[in-house]
């Protein structure tokens, strides 16, 4: 399939509909996600532990892995046992070993082969593939991302992130699980990119937000792999206070929404972050984790963020509504507003540079 996305949005048309529901595709995204860097939390996951297992990208990647700390240093590991594949590590825990419920292999926190029974007569053992492989792990300040097949550093993505929200004190953000939530919809994951990546339809699809936005002031700019919305508010109740030296001072500054491709969301309100993790599992099938971190609890009830869960399910209506007319048989290809839509435009243009 060819996309055809011209770089001038003035003549661009977006991508073909095919995109949004094609099994063939879909496998094929694989290789793209494999490549890319993914928000898998922040180290409070482990404050009270030192061993944490997950899924990378359950439904696109299946990838288990496990964040491990010793003596202050996190790492990332397989978390699949080298003997006979085995799921090691079921639960967040506290230990020096970790333990193969199959057949009793051993290995330390850092991945190292520390015991296995029955093995005395086998020959050229132990050697390093015996090990737990290590994964890929950046941070930025305290957010932990992983990646199968590292193409480029964590900075590369960050980097915005960093300019302009550098300021904030990370660590003083606080994961709340009560106030985090794992929503599935009808809809291909692209979709939810698209809608994320532009303010156009705030007026017609979130009135309680435009209450609280200056829709005429709504400004994007889009940065090689990363895409930044700000929202201005109408007041400065719940806007940021920003430093003296900061490049939008002066601005009452409601929301910063930061796109890293091809699937993250970071969301930056004056009571802290709402970090959205879209996940692929059908063609028009999608997870999306959202990961609540509160640095200012008095502000969470106000302005742009305050009603996250009601601009989260009108975004799930719009889409799926979206995904039954990209699989019209009247439907291919769109145009894009120069003035509203320069987010998804360039979206569509790292689509077509890395999958296309």
């Amino acid at each position: 399939m060819k996309f055809d996305v011209e770089e001038d949005i003035r003549v661009a048309r977006t991508i073909p509909s095919e995109f949004y529901h094609s099994e063939e595709i879909f496998r094929n995204l694989k290789s793209m996600f494999n490549k890319s860097w993914q928000f898998v939390g922040n180290t409070d996951l482990l404050e009270t532990c030192n061993v944490h297992p997950g899924i990378l990208l359950e439904g696109m990647l299946d990838e288990p892995y496990i964040l491990t700390k010793d003596r202050g240093r996190i790492k990332c590991l397989s978390n699949v046992c080298t003997h006979r594949g085995n799921i090691v590590c079921k639960e967040a825990c506290d230990t020096k070993t970790l333990v193969c419920g199959y057949h009793g292999r051993q290995f330390s926190v850092d991945g190292k082969l520390k015991f296995m029974p029955e093995f005395d007569d086998v020959e050229n053992y132990p050697d390093p593939s015996d090990n737990l492989p290590g994964i890929e792990i950046g941070f930025w300040e305290n957010m932990i991302f992983v990646i199968n097949d590292k193409r480029c550093e964590i900075s590369d993505l960050t980097g915005p992130l960093a300019d302009r929200m550098g300021w904030l004190p990370l660590d003083e953000f606080r994961f709340k699980p009560e106030l985090s939530r794992s929503y599935e919809i009808n809809a291909n994951w692209a979709l939810y990119c698209d809608n994320y990546l532009e303010g156009f339809h705030i007026p017609h699809g979130h009135k309680g937000l435009n209450r609280e936005l200056d829709y005429d002031e709504y400004h994007t700019e889009a940065v090689e792999n990363v895409v930044l919305q700000i929202g201005i508010g109408k007041g400065n109740e719940a806007t940021f206070d920003l430093p003296e030296s900061h490049q939008d001072q002066g601005r009452n500054i409601a929301a910063y929404y930061f796109f890293l491709f091809p699937n993250m969301m970071f969301n930056f309100y004056p009571w802290g972050l709402s970090v959205n993790v879209v996940e692929p599992v059908e063609p028009a099938r999608t997870r999306i984790q959202y990961l609540t971190y509160v640095w200012k609890e008095e502000l969470r009830g106000k302005g742009a963020g305050s009603d996250l869960d009601k601009v989260e399910l009108e975004d799930g209506e719009i889409v799926e509504s979206v995904q039954k007319g990209v699989m019209s048989q009247s439907y291919d290809r769109g145009r894009y507003s120069p003035a509203r839509e320069a987010g998804v435009h360039h979206f569509h243009l790292l689509l077509q540079k890395f999958y296309g």
